[in-house]
């Protein structure tokens, strides 16, 4: 689909806008986690609750009463309990600690996901191309997790578990997307995901002491909005298929912050598998929007 007034230099702008963000969050959520020795569910619920009442300006604008009008509330209620498991899994995967540089590589798997689904769930019609560029995109996976080496550890498949159940996100959003509208997805996801993420931090709440680590938890959750926000700022002023490559940026983001904070140093393979991964989505993208253009 083309948008109305592209404009290529600020959607990439607002883009690798939120892959900074991004990659200053997860490195918080791991100091939260790792240096102060929170649960990974109290960090959810912080940072979630905080973006939440960030964003809400943002909200009103969309109009929030006239959003809430859907006749799909089931499906909204499980959309967004999908994205919280995808959520959990991914900042318990943080805390474990997973290397940042490990954890992001492998959540690029996601559109792989989500184009297995479409075809399984949605029954689109997902030809050889498709089914070939994932499986290339799975081998990169592989190569980065390298279940087969000595130091292999079940916690690096935590955000591969994340991907999954996002791409079931991504899935259930396309299914809505015939009947409700982008306002409708947003406000239902932040308004539902505080109650989830507070059911789930019960059993291993603890409470947050010290003012240094409630800085820490404000400002992620204030950068979490922000990068929320510039997703959907990225596409609604440029073509999502000029956008969504920049999307990619967010890998050495993530490197570079783990870096700088954890000294952590990636292996040469996950350049190689990131390449592969980023190769096979960037494939399955363009050969959607081609088909897409023909269908037109």
């Amino acid at each position: 689909m083309h948008t109305p007034h592209h404009h290529p230099i600020q959607g990439a702008c607002w883009m690798l806008a939120a892959g900074i963000s991004f990659a200053v969050v997860n490195s918080m959520a791991q100091v939260a986690s790792i240096n102060f020795g929170l649960p990974s569910t109290t960090v959810a619920l912080i940072q979630y609750a905080v973006a939440l009442v960030a964003i809400l300006p943002y909200l009103k604008t969309l109009g929030i009463r006239k959003s809430l009008s859907t006749n799909k509330l089931g499906l909204h209620v499980f959309r967004v309990f999908l994205s919280v498991i995808g959520i959990q899994l991914w900042l318990w995967a943080l805390a474990y600690p997973v290397p940042i540089w490990q954890g992001i590589a492998l959540l690029m798997t996601s559109p792989l996901f989500a184009t297995i689904g479409s075809g399984l769930l949605l029954k689109e019609k997902v030809g050889a191309a498709r089914w070939g560029a994932t499986l290339l995109g799975f081998i990169g996976a592989m190569i980065i997790l390298e279940p087969w080496g000595d130091d292999f550890n079940w916690a690096t498949l935590l955000p591969v578990g994340a991907a999954f159940f996002w791409a079931c996100y991504s899935l259930m959003v396309k299914k809505l997307s015939s009947d409700d509208s982008p306002s409708t997805m947003v406000v239902y996801l932040l308004i539902l995901i505080t109650p989830f993420n507070l059911v789930l931090a019960l059993p291993d709440w603890q409470m947050p002491t010290g003012g240094s680590i409630w800085v820490l938890l404000i400002i992620a959750g204030c950068v979490t909005a922000l990068a929320q926000w510039a997703i959907v700022k990225a596409y609604s002023v440029a073509d999502a298929s000029f956008v969504q490559p920049f999307d990619h940026a967010k890998l050495p983001f993530n490197v570079l912050a783990g870096w700088m904070v954890f000294g952590w140093v990636p292996p040469g393979r996950l350049w190689l598998g990131a390449a592969i991964i980023i190769f096979s989505v960037a494939f399955i993208t363009q050969w959607e929007t081609r088909i897409s253009r023909k269908m037109k």
